[in-house]
C-alpha cells in the first residue's frame, strides 16, 4: 500500500495549500494548490528531494523558471512565482485543464488534418514570441504541449531553454528526448531557432500519423536515424494527408538547418496557406524533394533511396473538412469510437435525398433558378456549385494582380440573378501573377526605398516607429528582403523616427559635477557656461536648457548655467570720520552700516569712528553689513 503523500493538505512555503497530486516525472512532481494570498489555483512544480542538492538539476530548474517567467503569451504556460522552500526548489504556474498532445495521441490516435495544422500553428505562435525574445526552447515534444478544453495550445517546460545559439550537451550527455531531437542536437553541436522548427516538424508528423518519424530500441539508435535516415512522407502512413502538408513536414525535417524553414513566420505562412486551401511556396516544395533525395545525410550511414518529387497541390483540391469541435473529448474512454461520423453519414444521406428531391422539382418546372455566388473560391468548387444549381459553367482564364491562381475573379451573370435552367454562367479564373524577389530596403532612406519598391511594381505601406537607425531610414520591412512575392502586392516598411525620447533629469540646484554625471548616464551631452550670481554658491547649477523633466532625444546637448559665486568689492576705510559721514560713505558703496557705541574718556573721540569690521581695504560682498564702532565720551571719575 502506497503511503499517503505528506504534502497533500499541507501549506507549502507558508502560502500554497496543496490540494492534490497532478503528476510526477524523473525531475519533479506537480501538485494542484491554492494560493492563499491571491485566492487562485496554481500548479506547483516541486523539484524532487534527491535532485535538490544536485547543481545540474537545480540549474536546469532555475533556467525553466527564468526562461518562461519572461514570456507572457497566450500559447505559453504562465509562470507566477518561484522560490526555495522546505529544502528544495519550486515553480508556481498557470493551471491548464486539459491533456498533453502525447496523451491525446495515445488516447485518440492521429488527429484530424485541420486540427493538426491548427495545433502546429499555435505551437509556432508560442515559439515566435520566444524566439523574438531571444529564447530557444530546445525540447519541443508532444509531452511539453498542453491542450485545454477549448482547444488552446500551451507550450511548457523551458527546462533546457537558452538565450540564442548554444551547445546542446551537459556533462557529456545529449539533452532532450531522442524522438524529437534535431540532427545538430544529436551531434551535440550548436543549435539555434531552426532546431525548434525541426522538433515542430516531428510533432506534426506524430499528430498526422500517430507515431514519430524515427523509432528504435535505444536513444542512440534513434539519434543515428535523425542523422542518417530519410523520413517517409506522412501520406505513406496516412494517404489522406495532402501533398502540400507532406512538403511542409519534410522541409521541417531537413538534416541541414539551411534547408529547413529559416523562421517561424516562414513555416506558419505555409501552414496558413494549407488551412485556406492555397498553394504553398515553391521553396518548400523543392526543399521537400531534396529531403526525400537524401540530401544532408551522414556519409557512413547513407540510406539509398530513389529521388522522389513532391507533387504540387492540384488547383481546386480542397482541404479535408474541419474536425468537429468535440473530436478531442476529454471524457471519452480510450479506444471508444466517436459517434459523430455515423451521425454525419446519416445527415449526408438525408441531405443527398433532399437535394435529389429539389433537383427533381426544378427539372419538372420551368421556373428560373438563382445564380450561386462563386467569386473568390476555387475553380472546381465554383463549377460544382454552378452545376448543382442546374446551370452550365464556362471557365475563362485571366491574369490577376489581386486574386490567387485557381480562384474565381468574377462571374457573369452575377450572384442571385435568376436565369433559365441550363443557362451558361461564365466564371473568370485567375492564372495568377508572376512572383518576383522582394528587394531589401532596410537601411535605405524613405525616398530610396520608395523608388526601389515602386520600380519593382510593389505597392507601399509605411509606418512610423522608434529605432536606433537615423531618422527617415527604413529599419524593418514585411515581406522581408530576398523573399518571393506576387507582383503588385503590398510591402510594408517601418520608418525610423530615431530612438525613443528620454525624460531629461532636472538638475537645477545640483553641483555641476553631480549634474554632469546624471545627464551623461541618461544619454545626454552636458555643456557648462559660467554666470554671475550673487545668491548661489560657486559651482551650483542655476539654469538648464532644455528644461528638466521634459522628453528629449538621447544625445541632445544640455546647456547648464553654473554660478561663479557671489562677487566682492573693496570696503572703504571710514575710521576717524563722524558717525553720520561714515554711514553715508558705506551706504553709497552698497554696504549696510551697523553702528555700535564704545565708551571713551577722550572728548576728542566723541562721535567719531574708532574702528570698523571688516577693516577698510578688505573685500566684501555688496549688501553685506559693515560694523562701525563710534566713540561715546564718558567723564573720568578720578
Amino acid at each position: 500500500m502506497t503511503p499517503p503523500d505528506p504534502l497533500i493538505g499541507a501549506l507549502f512555503d507558508g502560502r500554497y495549500k496543496v490540494l492534490k497530486k497532478l503528476g510526477s516525472g524523473g525531475m519533479a512532481t506537480v501538485y494542484l494548490a491554492e494560493d492563499q494570498e491571491l485566492g487562485r489555483r496554481v500548479a506547483i512544480k516541486i523539484l524532487n528531494a534527491k535532485h535538490a542538492s544536485d547543481e545540474q538539476f537545480v540549474e536546469r530548474f532555475r533556467r525553466e523558471a527564468s526562461s518562461a517567467a519572461g514570456l507572457s503569451h497566450p500559447n505559453i504556460v504562465q509562470i507566477y512565482d518561484r522560490g526555495k522552500a522546505e529544502g528544495t526548489y519550486y515553480i508556481a504556474m498557470e493551471v491548464i485543464e486539459g491533456l498533453s498532445l502525447k496523451e491525446l495521441i495515445v488516447k485518440h490516435g492521429p488527429s484530424p488534418i485541420p486540427v493538426a495544422v491548427n495545433y502546429g500553428r499555435q505551437i509556432l505562435a508560442a515559439l515566435r514570441f520566444a524566439h523574438r525574445n531571444g529564447v530557444v526552447h530546445r525540447d519541443i515534444k508532444p509531452h511539453n504541449v498542453l491542450v485545454d478544453e477549448e482547444g488552446r495550445v500551451k507550450v511548457t517546460d523551458f527546462g533546457i531553454a537558452r538565450a540564442g545559439a548554444s551547445e546542446m550537451t551537459e556533462v557529456g550527455s545529449i539533452i532532450g528526448t531522442a524522438q524529437y531531437l534535431s540532427p545538430e542536437q544529436a551531434r551535440g553541436a550548436p543549435v539555434d531557432a531552426r532546431s525548434d522548427l525541426y522538433s515542430v516538424g516531428v510533432v506534426l508528423y506524430e499528430l498526422l500519423t500517430g507515431e514519430a518519424p524515427y523509432n528504435g530500441e535505444t536513444p542512440v539508435e534513434i539519434a543515428m536515424k535523425h542523422l542518417s535516415a530519410v523520413p517517409e512522407p506522412p501520406s505513406v502512413k496516412r494517404p489522406e494527408v495532402p501533398p502540400e502538408l507532406d512538403a511542409v513536414v519534410l522541409r521541417a525535417l531537413a538534416k541541414n538547418p539551411d534547408d529547413r524553414f529559416q523562421s517561424v513566420e516562414e513555416m506558419d505562412a505555409d501552414l496558413n496557406a494549407i488551412s485556406k486551401g492555397m498553394e504553398i511556396s515553391e521553396t518548400t516544395t523543392d526543399a521537400a524533394t531534396t529531403v526525400l533525395a537524401g540530401a544532408g545525410l551522414s556519409a557512413p550511414t547513407m540510406i539509398s533511396r530513389a529521388p522522389t518529387r513532391v507533387v504540387p497541390p492540384r488547383a481546386g483540391a480542397p482541404m479535408p473538412p474541419p474536425a468537429p469541435p468535440d473530436y478531442y473529448d476529454y471524457d471519452r474512454t480510450p479506444g471508444q469510437r466517436p459517434v459523430w461520423p455515423w451521425l454525419l453519414s446519416l445527415a449526408l444521406i438525408v441531405a443527398v435525398g433532399v437535394a435529389f428531391f429539389i433537383v427533381y422539382r426544378q427539372l419538372s418546372s420551368n421556373a428560373k433558378v438563382a445564380v450561386p455566388a462563386v467569386t473568390d473560391i476555387r475553380e472546381q468548387l465554383a463549377i460544382n456549385k454552378i452545376s448543382e444549381a442546374g446551370l452550365n459553367p464556362e471557365s475563362i482564364t485571366r491574369t490577376s494582380s489581386t486574386t490567387a491562381k485557381g480562384y474565381v475573379i468574377s462571374q457573369d451573370p452575377l450572384e442571385s440573378e435568376h436565369v433559365p435552367r441550363g443557362s451558361t454562367v461564365k466564371i473568370y479564373v485567375s492564372s495568377g501573377t508572376n512572383k518576383i524577389r522582394v528587394p531589401s530596403v532596410v537601411g535605405q532612406s524613405l525616398t530610396n526605398a520608395t523608388n526601389t519598391l515602386q520600380n519593382k511594381n510593389f505597392k507601399l505601406r509605411s509606418k512610423l516607429g522608434n529605432s536606433p537607425k537615423p531618422q527617415n531610414t527604413v529599419y524593418q520591412q514585411n515581406p522581408t528582403g530576398n523573399t518571393m512575392a506576387l507582383t503588385g502586392s503590398t510591402v510594408t516598411i517601418w520608418i525610423s523616427q530615431g530612438p525613443a525620447k528620454v525624460l531629461l533629469p532636472d538638475v537645477i540646484g545640483d553641483l555641476y559635477a553631480d549634474a554632469y554625471s546624471r545627464l551623461q548616464s541618461a544619454g545626454f551631452v552636458p555643456v557648462r557656461q559660467w554666470v554671475d550670481d550673487s545668491s548661489s554658491a560657486k559651482g551650483t547649477v542655476i539654469d538648464e536648457s532644455p528644461p528638466g523633466s521634459t522628453p528629449q532625444d538621447p544625445g541632445t546637448t544640455i546647456t547648464l548655467s553654473v554660478s561663479k559665486g557671489p562677487s566682492t568689492v573693496l570696503v572703504p576705510d571710514v575710521t576717524q570720520e563722524t558717525s553720520d559721514q561714515a554711514s553715508l560713505d558705506l551706504t553709497t558703496q552698497g554696504f549696510t552700516p551697523q553702528v555700535q557705541y564704545q565708551d571713551t574718556t577722550d572728548v576728542a573721540e566723541d562721535g567719531f569712528v574708532l574702528k570698523q569690521t571688516p577693516a577698510g581695504g578688505k573685500q566684501a560682498t555688496p549688501g553685506s553689513t559693515i560694523i562701525i564702532y563710534v566713540g561715546q565720551y564718558v567723564a573720568s571719575t578720578t
